[in-house]
């Protein structure tokens, strides 16, 4: 029987070895932070605060008059500071976080007030086109949680600085700091919870809004046109553009915001990836369409093509292709560009006049208009061969053009309704209005005690 064991032993170990080899492991991994996703959105982030200082400031800047300077210098920088601080307290919070009921398709809740329970290795809950499985069978992103954190931060700042242009040159600057901060806390936060939040009730429509679309510009072009109508006009204003002091300034600060604006769209993706590379191939191709289209309306219309003219055209088609920017191929580019320069160009040249309402830097004939453009043609020419998941009406899905339309409406009339509320309790309180001899003098002297320019005898 002894002469057996050996035999048969081999025989089994010979059965079972290959069932034990071939059984497959299955190994659990802990999602990582991307290291070069973590770095291209640091960069992407900087790059976003760079569009409002000193992009946005500079541009608005030099279209005032040499008096008004610093005071569209002052509001830039104090945005940045205050909008800053509101986000990391609440801001994001009330945005990103999900509410439970009824509230959830409208607003965040506090969880994360002051940034509670964000620690420094959490991955952000939020991503584009990159993510990594979960233990439990879910997904999430590749960077830090509180690098989204302050990436989404860099649109907080910039959205109300946009509303700037449209009253520039006769706000007083208490009333306008304590408007723009309850603007941003009631309007803002809300309108970024509907899009982006997983719970808002236009991103469960469907909404697209790859940058900021509908959120920044669209939000703020209505609450310029709004502001602008309630303050009244400059008392100089003669129905048409006043000359800018410092041409110079303008130019810069295109450059700034054209070169800021790679980060808002690009870095929009979330991710270091063909998606990120082709919102920045799309960005630049707008901008440069639109600016060679508004250069050539100036030149038909008026005979000699501008600077500010071109400079013009360029932030119009990067406000325009925004929304679209994940979701559009350069021809949508293109498309995009040269039509909202012939749109915007109509507005400011023509619909201003006719009206006569002192939207002093264009903000809402440029950004509201160009953003409602941009909104509605990503319902059109969203290609599924930027994202197969997404397609709109030139590829077969008219739905996708209704829902954009909803989320325009939405924005127009909330933020409309919203901001003249917000504006005459400010201005009840405060006051908004900078008194006659004020405005006369300048604002810089009389709301900050500068001036920009010293002559020496």
């Amino acid at each position: 029987m002894k002469k057996y064991i050996l035999p048969i032993f081999l025989l089994f170990v010979a059965g079972v070895a290959p069932t034990v080899a071939q059984t497959p492991v299955t190994t659990v991994i802990k999602p990582v932070i991307d290291s070069g996703d973590t770095a291209w959105m640091i960069v992407a982030t900087a790059l976003v605060l760079l569009m409002t200082i000193p992009g946005l400031a500079l541009f608005y800047g030099g279209l005032v008059r040499r008096k008004n300077v610093l005071n569209v210098l002052m509001q830039c920088i104090i945005l940045a500071a205050v909008i800053s601080i509101e986000w990391v307290i609440c801001g994001y919070s009330l945005s990103f976080s999900n509410s439970k009921g009824i509230l959830a398709p409208f607003i965040g809740n506090f969880d994360w007030a002051f940034l509670n329970g964000i620690h420094v290795g959490d991955l952000s809950p939020y991503f584009i086109s990159h993510s990594q499985p979960t233990p439990d069978g879910g997904t999430i992103g590749t960077i830090p949680h509180i690098l989204f954190i302050l990436f989404q931060c860099m649109f907080a700042v910039i959205t109300p600085a946009l509303i700037i242009g449209a009253f520039a040159e006769r706000i007083k600057f208490k009333g306008f700091l304590v408007f723009t901060v309850l603007w941003s806390l009631i309007v803002y936060n809300p309108v970024a919870h509907w899009v982006w939040s997983s719970t808002g009730w236009l991103y469960k429509l469907g909404a697209l809004d790859f940058a900021g679309g509908t959120v920044v510009h669209i939000n703020a072009g209505i609450a310029a046109i709004v502001t602008a109508i309630m303050l009244g006009k400059r008392s100089d204003y003669q129905g048409h553009a006043i000359p800018p002091h410092n041409i110079p300034f303008v130019f810069i600060g295109a450059a700034l915001l054209w070169f800021g604006w790679f980060g808002f769209n690009a870095g929009s993706g979330l991710a270091a990836d063909g998606l990120s590379a082709s919102a920045f191939l799309v960005t630049h191709i707008s901008a440069a369409a639109a600016a060679l289209t508004w250069g050539l309306l100036d030149w038909f219309h008026g005979k000699k093509p501008t600077i500010v003219g071109v400079c013009t055209g360029a932030v119009g088609g990067l406000v325009a292709i925004t929304p679209a920017a994940g979701f559009v191929n350069v021809s949508g580019a293109l498309i995009i560009g040269v039509a909202v320069s012939l749109v915007c160009f109509y507005m400011v040249a023509v619909v201003k006049p006719k009206f006569g309402y002192d939207d002093a830097l264009d903000a809402f004939g440029v950004h509201g208009i160009g953003g409602i453009l941009g909104a509605i043609m990503t319902g059109l020419l969203a290609t599924p061969a930027i994202q197969s998941a997404y397609s709109g009406a030139f590829y077969g899905n008219i739905h996708q053009l209704f829902v954009q339309l909803i989320a325009v409406v939405a924005t127009i009339i909330y933020s409309g309704v919203l901001t003249a509320v917000l504006f005459k309790l400010t201005d009840k309180v405060f006051g908004l209005r900078a008194k006659t001899n004020e405005e006369s003098v300048g604002l810089d002297e009389t709301q900050h005690g500068e001036t920009a320019y010293t002559t020496f005898d």
